[in-house]
């Protein structure tokens, strides 16, 4: 990582993780696989900030940590990449259990639960297709009533123009977000030492 960071993929300590890459590796990871429209990609980072947000206003008492949780639902692309549901699926459970495994390094080394309360995972995986359905919509070509089918009806009251931001803008809000959103729930995320 440009942290100095060396992260074992395939058994991630928490004590290798930094938001500073998260956001860096998220900023450059384009959804769609950059099949979308405008001068930028649209970038997993301003996703999760949007996904985040999206589930402040469905569940509007939601904890400052279970937005922290939302806005790193995605976290694990930072050095997976961005893959689509059906390919996940193709790759199996040993993908899954992979994805999981990082995940929960994520999670650990941000204050979180290593496993997110299966009420708080429904409302970010609602927030996610809410948001992938503006995503469909503005984006990638899809017709409303196609991207409708797809992720269901956004939520009531809720109004999103996407405009895709530069990667450093995406990068930038994304640390910010992370630092409003745990200085809330007044998490210290635990402390590595010094990289190598």
């Amino acid at each position: 990582m440009l942290s100095g960071r060396r992260l074992d993929l395939l058994d991630p300590s928490p004590m290798d993780i930094e938001i500073e890459d998260i956001a860096q590796g998220l900023a450059r990871v384009a959804r769609w696989n950059g099949q979308t429209v405008g001068d930028h990609g649209f970038s997993v980072a301003q996703h999760s900030i949007v996904v985040e947000d999206l589930c402040a206003h469905i569940q509007p008492e939601i904890e400052p940590r279970w937005r922290l949780a939302a806005l790193l639902h995605d976290a694990p692309e930072y050095v997976i990449g961005d893959m689509i549901s059906p390919f996940k699926a193709a790759l199996g459970l040993d993908y899954r259990r992979f994805e999981d495994r990082l995940e929960s390094a994520i999670h650990t080394r941000f204050g979180l639960p290593a496993k997110i309360p299966g009420d708080i995972k429904k409302l970010i995986k609602q927030a996610d297709h809410a948001c992938a359905f503006y995503e469909a919509v503005q984006l990638a070509g899809f017709s409303h009533a196609e991207a409708l089918s797809f992720f269901g009806a956004p939520p009531v009251g809720y109004a999103l123009e996407i405009e895709p931001w530069s990667v450093r803008e995406a990068q930038d809000r994304y640390v910010q977000r992370y630092h409003v959103l745990s200085d809330a729930a007044g998490y210290a995320p635990v402390q590595p030492a010094n990289p190598a």
